[in-house]
């Protein structure tokens, strides 16, 4: 499969932000990417540089305050909110729905592109779930309630509910903000399997850089002033790119091991 055909997202000229009392406040501008089939992207950057505002942006949850989002080469606006859906997974920080859902319950949330609100799941709708609970590891978690899974069984099941609405793109907000490092480490892992062995293009917003330097096939690079960056980690590393998550933080980034150290002072 060449390139062209993998382009999922496209960004093209964009400006990102939100709209108070008649005015924008712009938090990206002139915003040039291009997300693709097959790989992990990390979203990187500072707080405040507006990586949430650029999740929910692609995934239409607000619109862009000037230029134009492409989803495999149609404006995003075209799309009908049905095949939106069908398109892309979205998991983000808010809280889960209920405690009291059982596992498979949250993860069958994930068929209601296809089956409506109130559908009934069909045989191919159980296997989608099942199949979903077995990819995250979690099939034996199938009738626990979420009020007695940990925090990263639950981000699991999020993930999982995203995978049972088998869309090509997945949009994950901070997927792995309050896990412990374990727990990040195997979210990450899983998220890097899924977008190589099902050509999934999955995007995700991270502050952890040394894990997203080990795990992610490229980077977008979101600076303190909202321009973008983006390569692969090596490539960012050598045009020095990632050189601004370093200075004035007593920190040494050696972009040949793609390691950070402590400086003496």
């Amino acid at each position: 499969m060449n390139s062209s055909s993998k382009t999922t997202f496209q960004l093209h000229d964009l400006k990102t932000g939100y709209r108070l009392q008649r005015r924008d406040i712009v938090l990206s501008a002139n915003l040039e990417a291009t997300l693709t089939g097959g790989e992990l992207t990390c979203l990187l950057g500072p707080n405040g540089a507006g990586k949430s505002t650029l999740l929910r942006t692609m995934a239409r949850f607000q619109p862009a305050l000037d230029g134009e989002v492409q989803l495999f080469g149609q404006p995003l606006e075209s799309y009908t909110a049905e095949k939106l859906a069908r398109r892309v997974g979205v998991v983000l920080t808010d809280k889960l729905p209920s405690s009291s859902l059982r596992a498979e319950e949250l993860v069958s949330m994930g068929r209601m592109p296809y089956t409506g609100f109130w559908g009934t799941l069909t045989a191919d709708d159980r296997q989608a779930v099942d199949e979903a609970l077995d990819m995250v590891g979690m099939t034996a978690f199938r009738r626990r309630r979420l009020a007695t899974l940990s925090d990263g069984e639950q981000q699991k099941l999020m993930i999982a509910k995203a995978l049972a609405q088998q869309t090509p793109v997945i949009l994950l907000d901070e997927p792995v903000a309050f896990l412990d490092f374990p727990s990040k480490v195997e979210i990450l892992t899983l998220l890097r399997r899924l977008a190589r062995e099902q050509g999934k293009a999955i995007l995700l917003s991270i502050h952890d850089l040394e894990l997203a330097l080990q795990t992610a096939d490229r980077l977008w690079l979101l600076d303190a002033e909202g321009h973008l960056s983006q390569g692969t980690p090596k490539e960012l590393a050598q045009n020095g790119s990632l050189d601004f998550f370093f200075k004035g933080h007593g920190l040494e980034f050696d972009k040949h091991t793609m390691q950070y150290t402590l400086t003496n002072s």
